[in-house]
């Protein structure tokens, strides 16, 4: 896996994938900065007359409903429409799931309606897409990563899709497989945007054939806790984050990957 890791990094670096956002005004960016340090090249495309033409040329989708209304929605499920149409993984990021009804429906309606799906988010957001009772303050969750495991592998069968978990433990779930990933750096929930910058670095590795979610979890945590050893606070761990993106070698991967398959079927 760590091999697997790697040469998906180079990958990216050498094919440089379009990948088109929707995304939430908060976050485009920071999540556009995260794209072009990795290697990718990023698009924030929302408008409907332009996406036909965009899912013929993009590497993948990433949607992210984190400022979402009926426009946007409207929009996403085009865009979804596309995608599917040209056999484009889609990137879906549940922002504030189980917050409210809007948002709760909005996820599930994107979720039932892509092909080649990989739901990325934390711990409240899946258990809460999933339909179980989560605890969630927002966008934020009160939930442990380990805690939606079962909600996880839900989502992963019942919408045929790859799941990751955020959290202090990062989970990579199938329907036939869960791997934890135990890097990253406390201090990385403080900065607006860490998750929504994985959901947009998987659609960056989705675009050169990881379907699973697994080579952008690894390598943002690996960044993050590398950064944070040079950072005084989040502000300046933000943008080591950014500097360790673009620089980040195999090396540090092999160095510094906690890598582990809690299940296999």
């Amino acid at each position: 896996m760590t091999n697997d890791i790697i040469a998906a990094l180079a990958l990216v670096r050498e094919q440089k994938p379009l990948v088109v956002n929707i995304t939430n005004f908060v976050v485009m960016n920071t999540t556009a900065n995260a794209l072009l340090a990795i290697g990718a090249s990023p698009i924030m495309a929302h408008s409907q007359q332009e996406m036909t033409e965009m899912m013929q040329i993009t590497g993948s989708l990433v949607i992210n409903i984190g400022t979402l209304d009926s426009v946007w929605i409207e929009r996403m499920l085009f865009a979804v429409e596309q995608a599917n149409a040209y056999n484009k993984p889609i990137i879906l990021d549940p922002v504030g799931c189980g917050a409210s009804l809007l948002r709760t429906q909005t996820a599930r309606t994107i979720a039932a309606n892509a092909n080649n799906l990989i739901i990325r988010g934390n711990a409240s957001e899946i258990i809460a897409l999933a339909g179980e009772t989560s605890q969630t303050k927002g966008v934020d969750a009160l939930d442990s990563s380990d805690t939606a495991l079962t909600a996880a592998h839900y989502l992963a069968t019942h919408y045929q899709a790859n799941v990751v978990i955020s959290g202090e433990v990062d989970y990579v779930v199938s329907a036939t497989r869960v791997i934890s990933l135990k890097n990253g750096h406390h201090m990385m929930p403080y900065i607006t945007g860490m998750g929504c910058s994985l959901t947009a670095l998987t659609g960056a590795f989705a675009a050169v054939g990881d379907s699973t979610g697994l080579a952008a979890t690894a390598i943002l945590a690996i960044v993050g806790e590398i950064a944070a050893k040079h950072s005084a606070g989040p502000a300046t761990l933000q943008l080591n984050i950014l500097d360790g993106l673009y620089q980040l070698s195999a090396d540090q991967i092999r160095q510094h990957l906690r890598i582990e398959v809690v299940s296999s079927l």
